[in-house]
């Protein structure tokens, strides 16, 4: 995994799917990341942003390392992303989650929905 600059210029499907790998690698613990401090961390903010409000069209900044990982092959991408949803649903009795770079504390369920809203976002881009 490369890595490469923060921002690819416009997303196309094989870069969103390799974005939401790097997100299931934030998710899991695989690829640290950098804490920003800001208000989508703040109690009252979090849940609103995360869950309720309508998430921005077009180029918004994310953590840096949710942007990593260059696509290859399709059916290399989306395998590896199985893999990484697969674990992520398989890990029921885990109870340290890491933070998220921007939200902060999360909990399995916190992420679990975090990432179906995040996916979502992402595959309505695309039509799906």
């Amino acid at each position: 995994r490369p890595d490469v600059p923060a921002r690819w210029g416009r997303m196309d499907a094989p870069r969103m799917l390799a974005h939401l790998s790097d997100q299931m690698r934030h998710a899991l613990g695989d690829a640290p990341t950098v804490p920003r401090q800001g208000p989508l961390r703040w109690p009252l903010i979090k849940p609103l942003a995360m869950f309720w409000l309508p998430w921005p069209k077009g180029r918004v900044k994310g953590p840096r390392e949710a942007f990593v990982t260059r696509p290859t092959t399709w059916d290399a991408d989306l395998s590896a992303f199985e893999l990484l949803v697969e674990r992520f649903v398989s890990a029921e009795s885990r109870t340290d989650w890491p933070d998220h770079a921007l939200f902060g504390r999360m909990t399995r369920r916190s992420w679990g929905k975090f990432c179906h809203r995040h996916f979502d976002h992402h595959l309505r881009q695309f039509g799906a």
